[in-house]
């Protein structure tokens, strides 16, 4: 009895202590795949905490898989040195596209990497963006650098490469299942999402962090590959056909050339959104100028913005050009060598001098190279200014705006004067110090300090439009101010919601608010005091200008907003609005604009669905293939 009970003793040694021998061997590989896990299902639940696609976890597991897979090869001590240098790269992406979620709602490609110089000239920006939360995702990294150091010392057990060649085949042929019914089962969902990657936020959610960045370097480089051929010309016909199509569906009638040879002063406000417009806080009004001016002129309240990764400089290209942004990162990097149609272009055609006049650095979006792509005669940047009083990033638009009304009075007419504005850029701050302007309980706040800044702001713009009138500029030009893009970033919308008392929020909510104000003045004062109630964006400026200003409207994607009975919106993520109805792309759910309620998918909203992705294709591929070289020159 007692040899038996030795020899099970024995046995049950031997099980725990090939147990412990393979636990402690691959301690590296447990602690890999559970922080790793933890990390990218954190990350996902960070981007989307109402809405998070379950099976998101098998593709998580496999590229962890996947990873473990490759590191299977290497002897031990490699292994773990490959180990930790992925988790740290992983590390810092995650950081990174958390960060960039919370200022753009989206997800980083590398294409927006190419924007990543700007990001010298907009450190507090930055930096404001990241969270103390944030450490999480390099916590490990520190505290594991001695376990690191001293487990390798330790680490006595090197398997054959026989065997790590068998174990690398069986673990990375898993991870490679797990991710490959996954991308088969969203490319059956929607098939255009993978290629298009119109809808980034969605994706992410359905495949994971890992995944997403390998399918975006994937379409990155086969895009640039595919591009440097020549698209088929039945597509060239079909996108050119599609153009010329949306070109007499706007219908140039009302008001056609009613001001040809007037000068057009267009003023780009950076992040003015529509929430401020006629509100009033502590009893003081925030934009009292351009509520004033709104009276005199004709104002556009269901006026979104559409911009993407390019933001500012988006909202310019749209305003510009009518053309879609960048599928990713911004087109005025992207694209700044093509062939443009633009406002500009169109303009001195018609004997028209044009100028693009800003207070920040010439380099700052590529501006220098892109405003001749445009058709700007001159480009007024940070050195045609004297740079005597700075406020955030640049010179303040007081000093801006006082500046470029004394250059506009000697612009020979008529002239074409696109002008952006710079100091209510986020993050806000550096205008607190600025003016007496009482923010009451939001004193202090990100939205307290944004409410100052933009107040600063209005009073400029309101001298800037005072003193046009004075001096007998206005009566003889065309005035058209709008906000480029949203003021209050997705991670503050809580600021915000609370300052709208708005409760039980959802995406329509978000989306109600992604507003900026358009305010159009005509020298006739045609239409003053008028609210226009249609739903339309950024990309109907350019028609609507084109038809009043006598110009030829053709190969755009937008709208006439004076004379179209379309109130389509569409948006860069694959988010549209009808007129009627909402749809928020990365749930995949409609509402009801009048009602907010969701409404079920109907076959014509699926095709107003499958429409709306076919028309930033579309787009895509002008840009990808400066396709109105070819459709201006009529070949």
């Amino acid at each position: 009895m007692k040899a038996i009970k030795a020899m099970k003793l024995m046995k049950e040694k031997k099980i725990f202590h090939f147990l412990f021998n393979l636990l402690f061997n691959n301690l590296d590989i447990i602690l890999f795949f559970i922080l790793i896990y933890i990390k990218l299902y954190e990350y996902s639940k960070s981007i989307s905490p109402d809405y998070l696609y379950v099976m998101v976890k098998l593709p998580i597991i496999g590229c962890i898989l996947v990873l473990i897979g490759v590191s299977l090869i290497l002897k031990e001590k490699s292994r773990i040195s490959f180990l930790y240098i992925a988790d740290i790269v992983i590390s810092c992406i995650l950081i990174t596209d958390v960060m960039y979620y919370r200022y753009f709602k989206d997800i980083t490609t590398l294409a927006s990497v190419k924007n990543a110089k700007l990001l010298a000239g907009v450190s507090d920006s930055v930096t404001s963006l990241f969270r103390f939360k944030d450490l999480f995702y390099i916590l490990d990294i520190i505290a594991f650098i001695p376990f690191k150091k001293n487990y390798k010392r330790i680490k006595q057990n090197y398997l054959p490469l026989s065997k790590r060649l068998l174990t690398f085949a069986v673990v990375f042929a898993i991870g490679i299942g797990l991710n490959a019914q996954t991308l088969y089962t969203v490319s059956k969902e929607q098939p255009t999402l993978l290629s298009s990657m119109s809808n980034r936020i969605y994706l992410t959610k359905m495949i994971g962090n890992i995944d997403f960045h390998v399918v975006d370097a994937y379409n990155f480089v086969s895009t640039n590959i595919k591009n440097a051929k020549k698209l088929p010309q039945d597509k060239q016909d079909e996108i050119k056909k599609y153009l010329q199509n949306n070109t007499e569906n706007s219908g140039q009638v009302k008001l056609q050339g009613k001001y040809s040879g007037k000068n057009l002063i267009v003023i780009q406000v950076e992040a003015l959104q529509q929430f401020v417009i006629n509100k009033q806080v502590n009893g003081q009004e925030i934009t009292p100028n351009l509520n004033r001016w709104i009276k005199k002129s004709m104002y556009f309240d269901n006026y979104f913005y559409q911009v993407a990764g390019g933001t500012t400089s988006d909202a310019e290209f749209m305003s510009n050009n009518s053309l879609y942004p960048a599928q990713s990162g911004a087109a005025y990097y992207t694209y700044s060598g093509n062939t443009y149609n633009s406002l500009a272009n169109a303009l001195k055609s018609k004997n028209y001098y044009t100028a693009a006049l800003h207070g920040n650095s010439e380099g700052f979006w590529n501006r220098n190279v892109m405003y001749k792509a445009e058709g700007f005669d001159d480009f007024y940047g940070q050195h045609s200014f004297n740079i005597n009083e700075e406020i955030g990033l640049g010179l303040s638009d007081k000093s801006f705006l006082n500046q470029s009304i004394e250059k506009i009075k000697n612009f020979k007419q008529p002239y074409y004067s696109f002008l952006v504005t710079l100091t209510s850029h986020y993050p806000y701050d550096a205008v607190s110090k600025y003016g007496d302007f009482d923010t009451g309980e939001y004193e202090g706040t990100f939205m307290g300090n944004y409410l100052k800044a933009i107040h600063y702001t209005d009073a400029q713009l309101g001298t800037f439009l005072d003193n046009l009138e004075k001096e007998g500029i206005m009566q003889n030009s065309v005035i058209a101010l709008y906000g480029d893009h949203f003021a209050i970033p997705k991670d503050k919308i809580n600021e915000l919601y609370k300052f709208e008392n708005v409760s039980n929020a959802n995406d329509y909510n978000w989306f109600t608010y992604q507003k900026v104000p358009l305010i159009m003045h005509f020298p006739d004062n045609y239409n003053s005091n008028v609210v226009n109630h249609s739903y339309t964006g950024q990309m109907d400026l350019y028609p609507t200008l084109a038809n009043l200003m006598g110009i030829k409207n053709q190969y755009m994607f937008g709208k006439d907003m004076l004379n179209s009975t379309n109130q389509n919106v569409v948006f860069r993520n694959g988010s549209f609005i009808d007129g009627k109805n909402l749809y928020v792309s990365w749930t995949n759910t409609y509402y009801d604009l009048a009602t907010g309620k969701v409404v079920n998918e109907t076959e014509e909203l699926k095709k107003e669905k499958n429409k709306a992705n076919e028309e930033l294709e579309y787009s895509d591929d002008l840009l990808n293939h400066n396709l109105l070289k070819n459709f201006l020159n009529g070949n």
